[in-house]
Order: structure tokens, then C-alpha cells, then sequence
């Protein structure tokens, strides 16, 4: 057990002092506080002031809607009333005097049209505010013409009265929905890229030390079986703490910035009203999603000699990786649908199709128990045949990067 803890404990530190880690977390902890902040580090980089645009109004009688209707719709649109020429006006926006110049005339339908000029249209958003209440000047100017009467109109535009209800108590609401989505659709991220990152640690740190010899020494003290599983647990150790270092971080902003924090993003998330019971779930799929996959990366490791042969050896396991997350993706907006379902139970997806299903539906405590049942069973099987492929396939050299040599690594840990 001795042995244990120091292949786990040089693991761990040996990776924990690598510049790529340290460097890695502090970006990450800089991008977390920059979300804090967002909304300061946006007004410093702001122009605070409002956007002035020139209108020319040469029919003469859509000048003061039009501007009663803008400033409604946007406070940083200033619209002012140009009397000069065309020409002139042009000449106003390239010497900077207004951002823009827009030019109203009636056509033969007498409805209002424009001409929009700017030096640079590439920053649409006000081009598309104007646009849209000219667009509801027009309407109003068509149907007077028609003779029908404004409050008709508005009775018409107005959005359809549509409820949702669900006839099954246990059925979740479409609050609750919104913010069991939130919360899932950032695990199945952080698992995404926690599996693929860690994974290819440890699928690279076993390879190194086969590159470098180094295996043949440990092997001779300590048992593959061991370094494997010490290696795994080690990374894990370090994966925890780079996520409790952005987690405390998180938190400690949080309490500082909980009124500021309070709805907007941090509601769309649904972190704020979140139950308890969701992030016990997404520690326990999240932990044992880890080992199943820890497990398969340090098995596709020992099987190769270089570290350039890696990534093309654990391919496969970023594909079930990935088909996981795409599937996840679809079960956002259709978790019930059997395809969702049917994977749910498959182990590479339980983690995140069967947290998805717990997040976004109320379904019988069974079905989760059969699931984690199906995981934890996987776990051990892969535990069991990893242990022997990594104990013949540390002592595998020369190039290798093909799966057949499993095969070959389980009939050389016989021999031994």
C-alpha cells in the first residue's frame, strides 16, 4: 500500500508542477473572474455615448413617429432632424459630425421608404432597430390608408395566448425545465472536456515512461495492477483540484457579487433555485464517469511505446466521448425520446445521457439505480481487464498503435 501511495503522490505532484497545468488553471481561474465581471470589463470598453443619427425627412411627415418610436425601442439611438442636402448630410457623416444619415420619402403607394448611409455598415444593430420601426410605420400608414382601425392591428400582432400543462404532478413545470437545462447543459460540458483532458493525461504520463524506460524500473517494484490504479486516482486528485480551485473561486464571487448575480446569466444557468439533489447527482455521474474512462485511457496507454502514437490510440474513446455529448445535445430539447433512453443504460453514456434524463425529467428512482448498477458493474469488468492489458502492455515496446495488441498484452500478463 506504501508503494501505492508514492506512484500516486509523484503523479499528482509531477503533473501538478507542469507549467502546461499551472498555466491552464490560471487562465481558466482569469476567464472565471472575467465572467463575474463581465458587465464592467463591457461598460470600460464601451462607448458611452449614444449613437447620433441624421434623418432627412423629405415627405415631411414621418420624421416625429419615427422618433418617438426609436427612442421607445432604443435609448442609445439619438435621432435628430437634418434640413440640409443630401449631400451635405453625406459630407456631416464623413467628417464624423453624425453616425449615420437616413433619408424618408414617400412612394407612389404614398408608404414611407429609406436610404441608410454610414461610413461603415458592418455594425448592424442600429440599422436593424431603424429598419424595424419603419417597418411598423409602413403598417400603420397601409392600414389607414385601408381604413382599418389601429387597435384592430395591435390585436392582431399581439403574441398567441399559449399555456403549457402537464396532466402528471411529477411532471416537471417549464421553469423547472429551463433551469434543470441550464445546469445539464454545463456538466455535459465539464465532463466532455474533463474526460478527454484527464484522459489524456494519463494516457500520455504511462507513455512517457515507457518512452523513457523509467516502466521497466517501476515494474520491477511495483506491480502494474498498482501504478495503474495509482496513476488514475492521482490524476483524479488533480482534476478535483483544479475544479474545487474554479469552484471555490466561483463561490467566493458569488457571495461577493450576489446581488449583481442575481437572474440574467447566472439564472439562465440554473444555478440560482437549482436542487440540492441535481449536483449530488452530477458529483456521483461525473466521478463515475471519470473512472470508466480513466480506466480504458491508462489500458490504451500501456499499449504504446511513443507519445506520438497516443492520440491516435485513444481516438476511439474521444469518439465515444463525443458520440455521448452529441446525443446529449439532441436530448436537450427531447429528453423522452428513445434514443436518449436506449443509451441511457449503454456505460460509456450513462454519465451523460442518464444525468440528462434525471436533470430534465422526473423518472422512477429504478431506473437511475439500474443505470449506476450497469456503471459501476462496467467499472469493475474494465478494471479487471485493464489491469491485465496494462500489466502485459507495459512491457510492450516498438512502435504500436493498433487495438489487436490487447490481445498481445493480455497473453503476456499470463506469463507472468
Amino acid at each position: 500500500m506504501n508503494k501505492f501511495w508514492i506512484v500516486m503522490s509523484h503523479t499528482y505532484m509531477s503533473r501538478f508542477k507542469t507549467k502546461s497545468f499551472l498555466i491552464s488553471t490560471i487562465i481558466t481561474l482569469l476567464f472565471v473572474v472575467g465572467v463575474a465581471n463581465y458587465q464592467a470589463i463591457f461598460d470600460a470598453f464601451s462607448d458611452d455615448g449614444k449613437t447620433e443619427i441624421a434623418v432627412l425627412d423629405e415627405s415631411g411627415e414621418f420624421f416625429k413617429p419615427l422618433e418617438k418610436s426609436v427612442e421607445n425601442a432604443n435609448e442609445d439611438i439619438d435621432i435628430v432632424a437634418y434640413d440640409k442636402s443630401e449631400e451635405a448630410g453625406k459630407s456631416a457623416v464623413e467628417d464624423e459630425e453624425f453616425d449615420a444619415l437616413i433619408t424618408l420619402t414617400m412612394n407612389a403607394n404614398q408608404l414611407p421608404e429609406a436610404t441608410y448611409y454610414a461610413s461603415n455598415i458592418a455594425d448592424s444593430s442600429e440599422q436593424k432597430v431603424i429598419q424595424q420601426q419603419l417597418q411598423q410605420l409602413k403598417v400603420a400608414a397601409a392600414t389607414k390608408q385601408a381604413g382599418v382601425d389601429q387597435e384592430t392591428i395591435t390585436a392582431i400582432y399581439s403574441p398567441v395566448t399559449f399555456n403549457t400543462v402537464a396532466l402528471d404532478e411529477s411532471a416537471k413545470s417549464s421553469e423547472e425545465l429551463n433551469q434543470a437545462r441550464g445546469i445539464v447543459y454545463v456538466m455535459l460540458f465539464v465532463l466532455y472536456l474533463s474526460v478527454i483532458t484527464y484522459g489524456n493525461m494519463i494516457a500520455t504520463d504511462v507513455a512517457t515512461e515507457k518512452s523513457s524506460r523509467v516502466m521497466e524500473l517501476l515494474v520491477s517494484s511495483v506491480s502494474p495492477v498498482t501504478q495503474m490504479f495509482a496513476k488514475i486516482i492521482g490524476i483524479a486528485l488533480l482534476g478535483l483540484t483544479q475544479v474545487g480551485l474554479l469552484l471555490g473561486l466561483g463561490y467566493a464571487l458569488i457571495v461577493s457579487k450576489q446581488d449583481e448575480l442575481t437572474g440574467g446569466v447566472f439564472q439562465y444557468f440554473g444555478i440560482q433555485g437549482a436542487s440540492a439533489s441535481l449536483f449530488i447527482y452530477a458529483f456521483i455521474f461525473f466521478i463515475l464517469g471519470y473512472l470508466l474512462y480513466a480506466t480504458l485511457a491508462a489500458m490504451l496507454g500501456s499499449l504504446v511505446s511513443r507519445t506520438e502514437d497516443v492520440q491516435q490510440l485513444i481516438m476511439p474513446m474521444i469518439f465515444l466521448v463525443m458520440i455521448a455529448f452529441f446525443i446529449a445535445m439532441y436530448g436537450l430539447s427531447n429528453p423522452s425520446s428513445s434514443i436518449v433512453v436506449i443509451c441511457s443504460y449503454i456505460p460509456f453514456f450513462t454519465p451523460m445521457l442518464m444525468f440528462l434524463r434525471v436533470g430534465m425529467l422526473d423518472i422512477p428512482f429504478w431506473e437511475v439505480a439500474l443505470s449506476l448498477g450497469i456503471l459501476v458493474g462496467s467499472i469493475v469488468l474494465m478494471a479487471v481487464i485493464g489491469a491485465r492489458v496494462y500489466k502485459g502492455g507495459v512491457l510492450m515496446y516498438g512502435k504500436s498503435s493498433s487495438l489487436k495488441d490487447i490481445k498481445k498484452a493480455i497473453a503476456l500478463s499470463k506469463k507472468e
